[in-house]
């Protein structure tokens, strides 16, 4: 009767929402075939869909299917023969089809393994197996000889014995939890499960608890078995599946010997022992079936509920009496990452870019992750070529870009940045970038000022399942998961579903961090058979190992490759609709409210931090955390901690209101242009456009974050303990996280002006504007 009932409740939600959307959409917005595209006037915005209409319609789901056989055909990591022989073939497609192409190589350090040990060596002998076996069925899981083998790359060489601990995620709080049970990590190897963080936050704690070693493997719960079939049965992680990946950590992204520059052949670079970004501590990744026998080895505690994975074992948290030997030792090369970059020259404003990307690299063979993007980007070439061969001439010049060497560390495409910073801050208009694509709802991040542009393109491209368009169904899902009523509330006041801020995980990172350029990543899923609705940190299905690859692809994800043909058309509309708009068509009121919703999440943590601290002094003071598990051993109780004091947030609430009044004119400008139908004179338009292209840049800062200087923009980074999650106003809310409350309370007005400076720019922009209107009437 449960879940008859939550069935019931779920689809009269799904009735509900219909049903408003239906008035709404009736009521307010105007016919998608009518209505006057935002930046274009009339006559522009007829000319637009008819030319973005036979984009659509080009898009042939088969030549999706037939490039990720070609491309996802063998094992293809940086630096492999495959790789190389990839980026060759996607730069003669690119020619093929009337771009002029070429390939930018950077030389950049790539640690390959050398030697792996994870073994017990007490109380009894074990030694995981650290291969991955080849499926039956699957022809191209047995390629073993040029398959990169399970491991992590840029940990750091060692060899260590110690007993083990187990430490849930391995985050920050785990590590509070442990204090709770007075159990420490020092001199110890510590096991993490995959999830819930990113990877390469895993070993960083460790390291700073002072463990000596950390394995990380993939838990049943989180991505198997737990969850439905595992493979080859269903599209889940199986027993003896790894997850690799980057534990880099996010000081900066892209090569560890030449931050803040490009790694050309005659960079300057760093000695290995001065680059940041590698761990202290070696790691190593394994499967459940290697981390089975470890944690039923474990005694000590039994770990807290939440910690409980779905093995046939009670979770202890030890330490011991399992005992550890742990080695890693890699070969620490520089490899060569080819990016493909192909351009289509504007007619009107050939200095204004649009950039496209994707990346093409793997771990192994990749067809979910990249392959399944990069098919959308190559199929969005072809059909703009088409496109342009029948006439069609974009006004902004258009760069696509198939990035190599994302997977060990954004690689190619921070490197690109970072070599082409100066012009890509005088010319770029924006970014978008998607990854891998599945099947389900479209989901987008990025900058809020393209907020309304990708909702306005993808109320344009129907649903391939529920023949809606794509943003009402993104809708309708946003309004199924809120979590009260009061998100519902919020989600039905705009006719826009909002977009989440981008952190680091993917290409987009150097060019909104770094560089300020507008950026959005996007793409489909969340109804797959894999599990393939990643949380921000991509941590499910076969994610990272050799099971990605075109025949699980093709059973257990888009097997028809509709929503690779949803995403092609997604991606290649707002291209066009960027490259050929009279004014580019930012909108800054979304901005605006996205970064007061910011200020008052920290407003918010402030007083959920004076709470948890006060009752966390209150337990020490009444002895609620236990002595340690091992009576041998002397209990400390961890110190009691600094009640928060009062911070002046009113620096960034000042920004806030000036931004959104400068975004009120703007807009209101805006809106007057285009319902009067002033004719805007080219020298004018380009004044106007080069203006809005500065504005995002406006939110950097050269000596950028604290302690992090790579990262420029004030507003969009992410945490240096989230890795790809976001921390909107990272300046200041590292700090308070850290509960550092005078370093983060002198950082607010510093933020305070960056964002008065903001509202600056879009109040000259607004300015330049109504003038120019005033005159053309």
């Amino acid at each position: 009767m449960t879940l008859l009932r939550s069935l019931v409740a779920y689809f009269a939600m799904i009735m509900i929402g219909l049903a408003h959307l239906t008035f709404a959409q009736s009521a307010q917005a105007p016919t998608p075939e009518t209505s006057r595209l935002a930046g274009y006037t009339s006559q522009s915005s007829k000319t637009e869909r008819d030319w973005e209409k036979k984009l659509q319609a080009g898009i042939l789901p088969e030549n999706l299917r037939q490039n990720m056989q070609r491309l996802s055909a063998r094992p293809h990591h940086v630096g492999s023969p495959y790789d190389k022989e990839n980026g060759d073939w996607i730069l003669s497609k690119f020619k093929e089809w009337g771009f002029d192409a070429r390939i930018e190589t950077f030389q950049v350090l790539f640690p390959t393994p050398k030697e792996r040990i994870v073994e017990m060596i007490e109380p009894t002998k074990f030694r995981a197996k650290l291969q991955e076996p080849a499926v039956p069925g699957d022809p191209t899981s047995n390629q073993i000889a040029e398959q990169l083998p399970t491991y992590n790359a840029y940990s750091i060489d060692g060899d260590v014995t110690a007993p083990l601990v187990y430490v849930n995620y391995g985050n920050r709080e785990d590590y509070e939890q442990l204090d709770r049970l007075g159990i420490s990590v020092k001199g110890a190897i510590v096991i993490a499960r995959y999830g819930e963080g990113w990877r390469g936050i895993k070993p960083k704690v460790a390291a700073e608890h002072e463990a000596i070693g950390c394995i990380i493997y993939s838990d049943p719960k989180d991505d198997g078995f737990f969850n439905g079939d595992d493979y080859p049965k269903g599209g889940w992680r199986p027993r003896d599946g790894v997850q690799r990946g980057s534990v880099m950590d996010t000081d900066y992204p892209g090569d560890p010997l030449t931050p803040g520059v490009g790694a050309t052949a005659g960079a300057k670079r760093l000695d290995i022992k001065d680059a940041k970004t590698i761990t202290k501590i070696p790691v190593l990744p394994i499967s459940w079936g290697d981390a089975l026998p470890l944690l039923s080895a474990l005694q000590g505690p039994v770990a807290p509920e939440a910690w409980r994975g779905a093995l046939p074992i009670t979770y202890h948290v030890g330490p011991g009496p399992a005992k550890v030997h742990l080695k890693v030792a890699s070969n620490w090369d520089l490899k060569p990452v080819n990016d493909v970059i192909a351009t289509l020259r504007g007619s009107d404003a050939p200095d204004e870019w649009v950039i496209r990307g994707n990346h093409y690299d793997a771990w192994v063979n990749g067809a979910e992750d990249p392959i399944s993007g990069m098919v959308t980007v190559l199929e969005e070439a072809r059909v703009l070529g088409e496109l342009h061969k029948q006439g069609w001439n974009p006004k902004r010049t258009i760069i696509l870009c198939a990035w190599d060497g994302e997977e060990p560390g954004l690689l190619g495409s921070t490197e690109w940045v970072e070599t082409h910073r100066d012009e890509l801050q005088k010319h770029a208009v924006a970014y978008i970038n998607s990854d891998s694509n599945d099947r389900g709802f479209f989901r987008a991040g990025g900058t809020h000022d393209l907020q309304h542009l990708i909702n306005d393109v993808t109320r344009d491209i129907q649903d391939p399942e529920k023949h809606i368009s794509v943003q009402q169904r993104a809708r309708l899902w946003r309004l199924v998961n809120a979590h009260n009523a009061e998100e519902r509330a919020e989600i039905r006041k705009s006719d826009d579903v909002q977009i989440r801020a981008l952190g680091d995980g993917s290409d987009y990172t150097a060019f909104i961090d770094h560089a300020g350029i507008p950026g959005l990543n996007v793409g489909f899923g969340g109804e797959d058979d894999g599990g393939a609705y990643h949380s921000v940190y991509d941590d499910g299905d076969a994610y990272h190992s050799i099971y990605d690859d075109f025949y699980w692809y093709t059973k257990f994800m888009d097997t028809d490759f509709s929503f690779g043909r949803a995403l092609a058309q997604t991606g290649g509309t707002a291209v066009m609709r960027l490259a050929d708009a009279d004014v580019i068509p930012y909108e800054y009121n979304a901005e605006a409210e996205t970064i007061g919703h910011y200020v008052k999440d920290l407003e918010k943590l402030l007083k959920d931090k004076q709470d948890e601290i006060a009752e966390r002094n209150l337990e020490l003071k009444e002895g609620v955390f236990t002595a340690t598990a091992d009576p041998r051993k002397t209990y400390v109780p961890p110190p009691a901690k600094v009640v928060p004091p009062f911070m002046n947030f009113a620096p960034l609430q000042n920004g806030v209101e000036a931004i959104k009044k400068s975004a009120e004119r703007y807009q209101s400008a805006f809106a007057k242009w285009q319902t009067g139908e002033t004719n805007l004179p080219a020298l004018t338009a380009a004044a106007l456009n080069a203006e809005l292209m500065q504005v995002q840049r406006t939110f950097l800062t050269e000596k950028g974050l604290p302690e992090r200087p790579w990262f420029k923009h004030q507003v969009y980074a992410p945490g240096a303990y989230t890795g790809y999650g976001a921390k909107p106003i990272a300046a200041v809310r590292e700090y308070m996280d850290q509960e550092k409350w005078k370093e983060a309370e002198a950082q607010v007005p510093i933020v305070g002006q960056v964002l008065e400076n903001v509202a600056a720019a879009i109040g000259k922009a607004a300015d330049d504007l109504e003038k120019a209107v005033a005159q053309g009437r």
